[in-house]
C-alpha cells in the first residue's frame, strides 16, 4: 500500500514537471496532479485490460506511445485542473516515456 502511495506521489511530481516543460499541457497544483496521476493509472489499466499487454507503454512501441497520449488527453475530461492539447498529449507522452526509461514504473 505504501508503495502505491509513493508511486502516485512521484507520478504527480512528474506530471507537474511535465506541465512546466511541455507546451499545451497544464496541471493546476499538486492536488490536481495527484488526481490526474490516479486517473491516468485507471485509464491505462482499463486500456490494458481491453486491448492486452501490448497496448501498455511498457511495450515501448508506437501503439503504447499513442495509447499513453490518448489516455493523457482523455484525463482532461475527468480532472478539471488539467488542460491538454493533442500536441501537448503527444509531447507529454514522449517526456513521460523518457522518464519511465530511467525510472521504471516498478520502482516508482
Amino acid at each position: 500500500m505504501l508503495g502505491a502511495v509513493v508511486r502516485f506521489i512521484v507520478s504527480a511530481l512528474v506530471l507537474m514537471i511535465v506541465g512546466f516543460i511541455v507546451p499545451g499541457f497544464r496541471v493546476g497544483g499538486f492536488g490536481g496532479a495527484l488526481l490526474a496521476a490516479i486517473v491516468i493509472a485507471v485509464l491505462g489499466y482499463i486500456a490494458e485490460s481491453l486491448f492486452g499487454r501490448n497496448i501498455s507503454p511498457q511495450g515501448r512501441g508506437l501503439v503504447g506511445f499513442l495509447t499513453a497520449a490518448v489516455v493523457i488527453y482523455l484525463t482532461q475530461f475527468l480532472v478539471p485542473s488539467v488542460e491538454v492539447s493533442i500536441l501537448g498529449a503527444l509531447l507529454a507522452s514522449l517526456v513521460i516515456g523518457v522518464v519511465d526509461a530511467f525510472i521504471p514504473t516498478e520502482l516508482r
